[in-house]
């Protein structure tokens, strides 16, 4: 079992791209990851419904904890051994600026993707394409 689940929006190219390098920086496979947008999900066991979940990053780990936002990228960069990357989160004192600043790019994730010029990975078979698996390369 990992560590930690993160629930991410596989609609939004910028949400994909970071799992995507998330998943390859993660050598220990610390890490799992759960479309929400898949047919069936159920948000369920992580207490929230897909609208908290579309507001917000969120995880679960082995032990049932439920992570949000900061406190779930914080844990995850950390597992997959990137944690300095993100040390700012670890400042009590900027917390409360980092966590709002977060919650709204999460707001703004699908047009913030669009100015950076992303786009959600494709794979064709036979002539028809679609999203595909963000973890194949």
């Amino acid at each position: 079992m990992s560590a930690l689940t993160l629930h991410y929006d596989g609609r939004c190219p910028f949400c994909v791209a970071s799992m995507r390098r998330l998943h390859d920086w993660d050598t220990a496979r610390q890490l799992a990851f759960v479309d929400m947008r898949q047919p069936g999900f159920d948000p369920a066991p992580l207490g929230a419904d897909l609208e908290a979940l579309n507001r917000e990053l969120h995880g679960l780990t082995a032990e049932g904890e439920v992570l949000v936002g900061i406190d779930c990228m914080l844990r995850a960069y950390t597992l997959a051994r990137r944690g300095w990357m993100v040390w700012p989160l670890r400042v009590r004192a900027l917390r409360p600026a980092l966590s709002h600043a977060y919650r709204w790019f999460a707001r703004h994730r699908y047009a913030i993707s669009r100015r950076l010029g992303l786009r959600l990975p494709l794979r064709c078979e036979d002539g028809v394409c679609s999203v595909g698996n963000p973890f194949m390369k």
